[in-house]
């Protein structure tokens, strides 16, 4: 683990290797998992606020979901998250025609529709955070169905977080992604990375 302000990082993020292989997967984190997407409070205000502007986007199923739930629920760990449909894919999701995923939101946000992109736990998949006491933690997430991604990124690579770089910048700004860049030399040069 390395500390970055109030930030504790797993070395994984800077050991493991990963590209999203959406040739390969299509998708399919937006509709397996036993819960849908994390959502940060503001987030959930806001997919309340955009919901008409992307209801063209979705599934009568998801429609139907969203007005007998909500536009976001709480789930069974009491995280407030995106719902979902019968256990699988997320509210949210939209099949293109040929069967493969893609997020709403970001569809309509791509059109200009709304100024939000997705949610950002989605976006900076597989980094998973959780709030400490004083501070959060970065972790590195592993998920059978990313395996393709875990390939792709040895073959290429390009650690978790060099591959993350937009959402952390979006999510925590360019100096800790800087900060980021320098503790990866650091741990180069210690022999703590190969």
């Amino acid at each position: 683990m390395i500390q970055i302000d109030d930030k504790i990082l797993s070395l994984e993020l800077f050991e493991k290797k990963f590209i999203c292989n959406y040739a390969k997967c299509h998708g399919v984190c937006c509709v397996e998992g036993d819960s849908g997407a994390p959502l940060e409070e503001d987030e959930a205000k806001i997919i309340e606020e955009i919901y008409p502007k992307i209801k063209h986007l979705l599934s009568p199923e998801a429609i139907k979901t969203i007005e007998e739930e909500g536009t976001s629920i709480i789930d069974f760990e009491d995280e407030l998250v995106t719902p979902i449909i019968h256990g699988k894919e997320c509210v949210y999701t939209y099949f293109d025609d040929k069967g493969a995923v893609h997020c709403a939101i970001e569809i309509a946000w791509k059109e200009g529709l709304v100024d939000f992109q997705k949610p950002i736990s989605c976006h900076i998949y597989p980094i998973r955070t959780k709030k400490l006491s004083q501070g959060e933690a970065l972790n590195y997430d592993v998920w059978p169905i990313c395996d393709d991604a875990r390939a792709l990124g040895e073959k290429k690579g390009t650690p978790v977080y060099q591959f993350l770089k937009e959402p952390i910048i979006r999510k925590y700004g360019e100096v800790f992604f800087q900060e980021m860049e320098e503790s990866e030399k650091v741990l180069r040069e210690k022999g703590i990375l190969e």
